[in-house]
């Protein structure tokens, strides 16, 4: 009995460890998203048209796909966008849980 509560309490600690790094994506709004010349060219999209359709949410360009963020991470990304230097080329390495098709983000640090 005292084995099985052990294993059950190491994996109810392990579980939320399991968080993955997507390295270098690009950042997207949703709305850019969907339209495929941008698709085509995610590192062309701009800084201004990623501010101007914050309310669309953000996610990331993964394997030539793109998988919006949760609610926070979207907040986490709209932030950062905000603050960063580059007019283009939006990259950054995001950490999180991919759930229900879309990333839970735990992490966002935009890339120089």
């Amino acid at each position: 009995m005292k084995k099985t509560i052990f294993a059950t309490l190491v994996l109810m600690i392990a579980l939320p460890l399991a968080a993955e790094t997507w390295k270098n994506v690009s950042l997207m709004d949703a709305d850019c998203a969907g339209k495929k010349d941008q698709m085509a060219a995610p590192e062309k999209h701009t800084k201004h048209c990623a501010m101007m359709c914050s309310k669309s949410g953000y996610g990331a360009v993964v394997d030539g796909k793109f998988v919006k963020f949760d609610q926070k991470g979207s907040d986490m990304a709209k932030e950062a966008i905000q603050k960063s230097d580059k007019k283009d080329n939006l990259r950054a390495d995001v950490t999180g849980e991919m759930k229900n098709g879309e990333i839970v983000v735990n992490k966002l640090e935009m890339n120089k």
